[in-house]
């Protein structure tokens, strides 16, 4: 039975929840019903346990070697999400404070994290790219960032537009938070320059319910003893992300994802090469075809996770999703706020997934081109 449920695994290219790396499902599987050396599942233990304990520290611990992350950076595992993140950020970082935040929007998600920091305290907006359907990337250097900013706020990449910062911003002394939710842990980070990194992690590094929150530890004195509770990075540094009951699965199978990349793939130098060469076979046929396959961000801008572009007509954009989903490449249709074709190629989309869709768009061009 197991090994025909296998056989008839699509190709999934959902922006979220989405793939997870098979040998990881295959873990989760074989000890869903009793977690070794528990005696029961992991759904059903304490989190208080010796063995969460281990899980949970071991997982933040590979995701301080992945990431090179310090001893001046705390790491919690929270929940609610981005959204949630959108209002404790401006509520940790600025509530209080007379100097403004800075949020640069490249797509929707910035768009939906502003409004939540505008209900806090003072905020600019440096650059909007709503002019150009947010297909692009600002120039930094020529963005006015302010050094004494209570921070700069990015979205790494936007999932829905498919538009993405490719290195680490150098924000001076203004502290950088950044929404990586859709591409956290695709690559190296130099996360000196980070103030804090926030990323849900049903995108590219487990199931939906755990929410990374990597932070600099000076940035915990700003948190008020005014904040509700749970809301509070201070109260869940020192209860080491236990302030309530933590997600715990959510936490197990992020561990599992964090050694898959350490001890499988060999770290994230050679999973961005693996992931640079997987969007490159897509954005080349787009190349190739572009009265067909019309990209929508600019090609110095691309994602390196969602391969975003539209076709001619709505009728063509039909047959090619009808001829995609019979081929077994499901999930490609467009945010209903865009529309057109997403393709998103996280961390754990196998390179055969990535080479089924190129072969069934460069057949679909040679008939619709």
């Amino acid at each position: 039975m197991a090994s025909q449920v296998a056989q008839e695994r699509i190709f999934n290219f959902s922006a979220g929840p989405a793939v997870l790396p098979v040998p990881v499902l295959e873990r989760i599987r074989d000890e869903m019903l009793c977690l070794p050396g528990a005696g029961a599942s992991i759904m059903e233990i304490s989190h208080r346990s010796k063995q969460f304990i281990a899980i949970h520290e071991q997982a933040k611990a590979r995701l301080a070697r992945l990431l090179n992350v310090g001893a001046d950076h705390e790491i919690l595992f929270l929940q609610g999400g981005a959204r949630l993140q959108f209002s404790m950020i401006p509520m940790n970082l600025l509530q209080g404070r007379e100097q403004p935040a800075q949020y640069i929007l490249t797509g929707s998600w910035g768009k939906s994290a502003l409004p939540e920091a505008q209900k806090v305290g003072p905020v600019e907006v440096l650059f909007d790219g709503k002019e150009t359907n947010y297909d692009r990337l600002p120039d930094i250097s020529k963005l006015a960032i302010k050094p004494d900013a209570s921070y700069v706020h990015i979205t790494s990449n936007e999932t829905i537009q498919g538009v993405q910062f490719p290195a680490d911003l150098d924000t001076g002394t203004a502290p950088l938070v950044c929404d990586s939710s859709s591409d956290f842990l695709y690559r190296p980070y130099n996360m000196d320059r980070y103030g804090l990194l926030y990323a849900c992690a049903q995108k590219n590094a487990g199931p939906a319910g755990v929410t990374v929150v990597i932070l600099k530890k000076e940035l915990l004195e700003r948190s008020s003893a005014e904040l509700p509770g749970y809301l509070n990075y201070a109260n869940q540094a020192a209860a080491d992300s236990m302030w309530n009951t933590p997600p715990t699965f959510a936490v197990y199978v992020l561990g599992l994802v964090t050694e898959w990349l350490e001890d499988t793939v060999g770290g994230l130098e050679k999973m961005h090469a693996l992931n640079q060469s997987k969007a490159k076979v897509l954005y080349d046929i787009l190349d190739q075809n572009p009265e067909l396959y019309m990209g929508h961000a600019r090609k110095q801008d691309r994602s390196l996770m969602n391969v975003t572009f539209r076709f001619p007509s709505e009728e063509i954009e039909k047959q090619f999703l009808a001829g995609a989903s019979a081929a077994g490449l499901e999930n490609l249709k467009g945010h209903r706020s865009v529309g057109g074709i997403r393709a998103s190629i996280y961390n754990a989309m196998p390179s055969e997934g990535v080479q089924a869709l190129a072969s069934f768009m460069t057949e679909f061009a040679q008939k619709h081109g």
